[in-house]
């Protein structure tokens, strides 16, 4: 496929803020995409070249990216890197200045998706002597062949800056009108924005399995394939695969004891809510062991313990758990906050010191995949005792989580107490008969917190702070996610952060986290690109014109970075109108 097809889609995409016509652009586009090109063409839609839970990046920063378009357009880097400040985009910046060298220098031949492609997944492989050189070459090579349109595209999905609005429900729907359309009976109207649906409950359950199978595979590529080739039997054909992690289940949050009974009936397991972090556990056959986090990270190398502990006391030849990793104090080992463990996460130097000085207990919760059987429509209480029966509990290194099954409120607030004291956030409260849903929030399980909520949001944007904090970005633009998948603002953060690093999380951590990405910076104010996910306390949410998201938060403080979750997995704006309406209540 030539590249310039997918790039016609960019531009039609970028065209409207409107969700259901992003969805019918690409299904239209879908179907004439061919099996051998559907991996290439989904990942590139999404602004990536490997699927989420490869920990391969492209690593190319925008100091190497001006460099390639002068080698590119024999235009120097001051120059290049002056149009940079004065439109903030150097994908914008790429297309003007090939504009104007192709009525002279540059030539231009035909790229193919599989050669963009390829190109760029040769940049995350280089290493060694000369790596800079060699990225800067196959950059130029992309750039000296491409219109002015598709040099714009290269260069913002080589730097992470796609922005074209599409997220995972409107490539899930995508894939379901693309190949199902004519089974389900969907017609989508662009006037009104709007689609007609002939059968609801027929929709559903084609959108369900397409959901279904991205939920095991994380991978929209496979999911097309099989949807393309072979209908609703390929997709339920999609199984799990050891190594691959799956999309984590997610609960959902309740106020009050009687509305988590309402929700997952009577009676209920109940069992401690851990302030640490998912660690998603996988044992292949051959005995090889891998650790994902809830964001689908790799995070094997950095616990090491985790993995003697996983491959000394779970029996199996092969399978999936589910648990959460809680740092302890070593001294009195009582739990502590994930905050103080979360450095764990992203090292990777002096793994063993960081081990024996933050050590985890894992405290393990469910299990999903055992003996080469996807056991997800088990019922939970099958799969609790499956759990009782496969691993020996060592107390400090791996344990099964604290767990009753009660039918009574007064039980539940005497375990509640208990998990209080012990240094944990609350309860959770699991159905008995419910299967395992990977990424959905369905009732099948729920968090109990005694506390005002907080937020997760994520950074979009920050400020140069004055005087001593001069040398540190210091005030924090922060932002949900609306229904669209946009990051909104709805607010500023600048307290809960520490000048000294032994104090706690410092402006300077901050700062080095966001400078590399920093997308544009006019005064002092820096753009950021939405990665970092914090959460957030607050006295109040209150109505307010300033921000996009028609909300600001009171008295915003920065609370601990949330390394464990992905920008999708912000709070929504939807939720924030929830905590608002509850208030009004209060």
């Amino acid at each position: 496929m030539e590249y310039s097809k997918l790039v016609d889609i960019y531009e039609q995409l970028n065209r409207t803020t409107k969700r259901l016509e992003k969805t019918h652009i690409i299904s239209d586009f879908l179907k004439d995409v061919s099996v051998d090109d559907m991996e290439q063409v989904m990942l590139l839609l999404e602004g990536r070249v490997f699927p989420n839970y490869d920990a391969r990046e492209i690593g190319v920063a925008s100091r190497l990216m001006l460099k390639s378009l002068s080698v590119a357009t024999g235009i120097s880097v001051d120059k290049i890197e002056n149009e940079w400040k004065k439109q903030g985009d150097l994908g914008l910046v790429a297309e003007a200045l090939v504009k104007t060298k192709k009525q002279a220098t540059l030539h231009s031949t035909k790229l193919t998706v599989k050669k963009v492609f390829d190109n760029l997944r040769k940049l995350a492989e280089l290493e060694g002597e000369g790596t800079v050189e060699r990225k800067t070459q196959l950059i130029a090579e992309l750039i000296t062949s491409a219109k002015p349109i598709e040099s714009k595209y290269i260069v913002k999905t080589i730097l992470g800056e796609m922005r074209i609005g599409v997220g995972e429900g409107t490539m899930r729907d995508a894939i379901t009108w693309a190949f199902f359309g004519n089974k389900i009976g969907v017609e989508y109207t662009r006037e009104m924005n709007d689609i007609k649906v002939e059968d609801r409950a027929v929709y559903n359950k084609y959108l369900d399995a397409v959901q279904h199978a991205y939920d095991v595979t994380n991978e929209f590529a496979e999911v097309a394939r099989a949807a393309k080739l072979k209908g609703l039997e390929g997709l339920g054909n999609i199984g799990m695969k050891v190594g691959i992690p799956i999309q984590v289940m997610l609960a959902l949050k309740v106020d009050t004891i009687e509305e988590a009974f309402e929700t997952v009936g009577k009676p209920a397991a109940i069992e401690f809510k851990y302030d640490g972090f998912r660690i998603q556990g996988h044992k292949d056959e051959k005995g090889n062991i891998k650790l994902f986090t809830r964001r689908l990270e790799d995070v094997t190398k950095q616990f090491p313990d985790v993995v003697g502990f996983v491959k000394k006391n779970i029996k199996g030849k092969s399978f999936i758990i589910d648990s959460e990793a809680v740092g302890y104090a070593k001294k009195t080992g009582k739990y502590l906050p994930f905050q103080n463990i979360s450095q764990r996460i992203k090292r990777k130097y002096d793994i063993d010191k960081m081990a024996s000085n933050f050590p985890v207990e894992v405290n393990v919760f469910d299990v999903i995949y055992f003996e080469g059987k996807n056991i997800i429509n088990v019922e939970f209480e099958k799969r609790r005792r499956l759990l009782e029966k496969i691993i020996k509990q060592e107390p400090k290194k791996i344990v099964l989580s604290k767990s009753k099954v009660v039918s009574d409120k007064k039980d539940v607030e005497k375990f509640f107490k208990e998990a209080i004291n012990a240094g944990n956030e609350g309860l959770m409260f699991k159905s008995l008969n419910s299967p395992y849903k990977p990424g959905a929030r369905v009732g099948y399980m729920i968090k109990f917190k005694h506390m005002m909520e907080t937020l997760d949001l994520v950074i979009v944007g920050a400020e140069w702070g004055e005087g001593k904090r001069a040398k540190w970005l210091s005030s924090y633009t922060i932002a949900c996610l609306n229904e669209d998948g946009k990051f909104v603002e709805i607010g500023k953060a600048s307290t809960g952060l520490k000048e000294k690093r032994e104090e706690g999380l410092s402006f300077e951590e901050m700062t080095k986290l966001l400078k590399p990405l920093t997308i544009s910076e006019k005064g002092k104010e820096v753009k950021a690109k939405p990665k970092i996910v914090i959460e957030v306390g607050y006295d109040e949410i209150q109505k307010s014109p300033t921000y996009e998201s028609g909300f600001a938060l009171r008295f915003p403080r920065v609370i601990q970075i949330r390394a464990d979750k992905g920008p999708h997995e912000a709070s929504t704006l939807d939720y924030v109108k929830k905590l608002y309406a509850s208030q009004k209540k209060s």
